[in-house]
């Protein structure tokens, strides 16, 4: 199954893509960072002037400690591109990141990670964060700290549950958490108001909190492949999930839903408020 979300900081969930060549970018470093700045900038207008470096390759086994002296570096992008790069991926991302304080965009999905360090928490700056497709079951408590991320991939991970200092993340507005194996989503989740894209799908979920109804802000909600066999009583508040516009602003496919049946769900949150309204009544009668 293809899916293609993107989020409003221009990154597409599952992967970065669209990079340029990892190592010939990184030997420009040799050179001097103002040669590197001027190629890197010339060359991917996408980041519009932003200091920008990738690496991948052998690079990635034993990050080069020069990489953390550029201490104007504000977008770091260490992931495989190619299947052939695969064999060459990083098992632990370096203390040394907390050097790189000016960070805004940080993607290191498609490694072989299976934690963060604490240091993460001091890149004060950063605003999107690629995690997916490693081997993570939890994150450090110092991730709470990240106030000016707003774009968050983890998918395809090991997590079992929405890590507590996630729900710290006040500015965060994407979320992609699919592919996991998570169970419980904490009624903390109440505290991520903006945020507009959450992605569950692939999960084992049988329940969803009350709270989530209160993430009003939500334009994409995607649950499909869980096993949910109802939706909170008041789901039929988030608006925003309209489906009239968009079919896939919310996906229930291969849930197991009874209340309401997937022939309301597919009909919009006003049909699912109708449900449950329909149903309070019925029981008071």
């Amino acid at each position: 199954m293809q899916r293609i979300v993107t989020d409003h900081l221009g990154s597409t969930s599952h992967g970065s893509g669209g990079m340029m060549d990892a190592d010939a970018s990184f030997g420009c470093a040799s050179t001097g960072p103002d040669p590197l700045w001027r190629y890197l900038t010339e060359h991917d207008p996408k980041y519009k002037g932003k200091k920008k470096l990738k690496i991948s390759g052998r690079e990635l086994v034993s990050v080069p400690a020069q990489v953390f002296g550029l201490d104007q570096l504000q977008v770091l992008e260490m992931s495989p591109e190619r299947e052939s790069c695969l064999r060459y991926r990083m098992e632990l991302l370096p203390r040394e990141i907390s050097h790189l304080r000016n960070l805004t965009c940080l993607y290191i999905d498609s490694n072989n990670l299976k934690k963060i360090p604490a240091e993460i928490g001091t890149l004060s700056h950063l605003e999107r964060l690629t995690l997916s497709n490693n081997s993570l079951s939890s994150l450090p408590p110092e991730m709470g700290a990240l106030q000016r991320l707003r774009s968050l991939h983890l998918a395809n991970n090991s997590l079992t549950e929405l890590p507590a200092p996630l729900c710290q993340l006040r500015s965060l507005t994407f979320l992609d958490m699919s592919d996991n194996r998570i169970r419980t989503i904490s009624s903390s989740i109440r505290h991520l108001e903006k945020l507009e894209t959450l992605l569950l799908l692939f999960n084992s979920l049988e329940i969803l909190p009350q709270e989530v109804c209160l993430l009003r802000n939500l334009h994409t909600f995607w649950l499909g492949n869980n096993y949910l066999r109802s939706l909170p009583a008041r789901f039929g508040e988030l608006v925003n999930l309209d489906w009239g516009y968009n079919y896939c602003s919310c996906n229930f496919e291969g849930n197991p839903l009874e209340s309401p049946p997937p022939e309301v769900c597919s009909r919009g949150p006003e049909e699912i408020r109708d449900y449950f309204l329909s149903f309070h009544r019925a029981e008071r009668d």
